[in-house]
């Protein structure tokens, strides 16, 4: 974990409610646990839990990422780059997402 320096407060600050709440959400019931519960016993809906953990450790890696200088504006070399990124061929969002495995 990093220290607060300068204008770096408030992301260290963020970083230790970030590990707080993922502390929290590692900690609660298994999954496995959770579904064979009756769903009207259900606190939460497992799967909402589920995302809601690896929404924490996503937002983890950034504040991370920004704290060591790695923000924005900053762009990997090629040789950072692994090469499954340069090799992906579908896009679910990209020009053939109509002809893709699911196709329309």
């Amino acid at each position: 974990m990093s220290t607060p320096t300068g204008g770096n407060a408030f992301l260290h600050e963020l970083e230790l409610t970030v590990r707080t709440e993922l502390t929290q959400a590692e900690t609660s019931q298994p999954y496995e646990e959770a579904v064979a519960l009756p769903i009207d016993e259900w606190l939460s809906d497992p799967a909402d839990d589920q995302r809601y953990e690896a929404s924490l450790r996503s937002l983890l890696g950034a504040v991370e990422a920004l704290e060591d200088g790695l923000g924005p504006s900053h762009h990997p070399s090629p040789a950072e780059v692994p090469e499954s990124v340069g090799t992906a061929r579908y896009s679910p969002s990209g020009p053939d997402r109509y002809t893709g495995p699911g196709g329309w």
